[in-house]
């Protein structure tokens, strides 16, 4: 993917080829859907609460006596189909926290970049030196680039002067690029790269793709060719004569244990 790196005054000074790899993936709408719904889900805060009947204060006491009044019966006031009642099946603390598995997650974040790339939206800048720290400075910048619109500025690292020049600013958020998400690219019309923060998301988001095709390349340890067991050696007559005749040395040593141990015979004359 061609990239066209453009200084300060918005006019292009070169063309670099970023890895096709992180910057020219298929969208995957599902899997996108599937990341930003989890990133939404993470962002709740998951502290609602309603009161039951039994912690709305008062109702203590039944309303009126069970039969012979024509009315329908109650025991509490604060029961649910009463006014200030307690609320039936309401919502309660809990966490809405969702697992987004790393190579789902930054394959996300790899369909998102491309599809900023293929549609123009993205900007590459050769430096932010420039930026002092003052709105004005912010806002010459994105005016010189022609930057309308809700606007996401990525650097290599935190940059003091890049986040109080866009502090003021609605429509302008700043990022290191190690923070970058598939949510903050979605949410916002534009990006702006600076080219160092471009070439690290390039290295690091490729080297899952490399290490699994390296692995796969290698694959494991081969295992050694089994050696096809060839005829038999032929057996010459006399080996096998005296295979047959000798008893192995074992055999003979049991033999000989076995005379020792039977007892001598006796005369029976005294």
């Amino acid at each position: 993917m061609e990239v066209p790196v453009k200084n300060q005054n918005g006019e292009t000074v070169e063309t670099v080829d970023l890895d096709d790899a992180v910057f020219s993936v298929p969208m995957n709408h599902s899997l996108v859907h599937q990341a930003l719904v989890i990133y939404q889900a993470n962002k709740r805060q998951g502290t609602h609460d309603t009161k039951t009947r039994a912690q709305v204060s008062g109702g203590g006491r039944k309303p009126w006596t069970q039969k012979h009044t024509g009315r329908a019966r109650q025991g509490s006031i604060r029961a649910p189909q009463w006014r200030h009642g307690g609320v039936v099946f309401g919502p309660h603390p809990r966490d809405y926290r969702m697992a987004l598995p790393r190579r789902m997650r930054r394959y996300a974040l790899r369909c998102v970049l491309s599809d900023k790339a293929r549609k123009q939206r993205l900007i590459c800048l050769d430096t932010m030196d420039q930026v002092d720290g003052k709105t004005k400075s912010m806002v010459d910048l994105l005016a010189k680039l022609g930057v309308s619109g809700s606007t996401l500025l990525v650097t290599l690292g935190s940059e003091e002067n890049v986040i109080q020049a866009a502090h003021n600013l609605k429509k302008v958020w700043t990022m290191p690029v190690n923070l970058l998400n598939a949510e903050n690219l979605l949410t916002r019309e534009n990006l702006i790269m600076t080219l160092e923060a471009a070439r690290w998301a390039e290295r690091v988001l490729s080297v899952e793709i490399h290490r699994r095709r390296d692995k796969v390349l290698a694959g494991e340890a081969a295992p050694t060719p089994a050696v096809e067991a060839g005829p038999a050696e032929p057996v010459e007559e006399e080996d096998r004569a005296v295979n047959s005749v000798e008893p192995p040395v074992e055999q003979a040593e049991a033999s000989a244990a076995e005379a020792a141990n039977e007892p001598e015979e006796t005369s029976g004359e005294a």
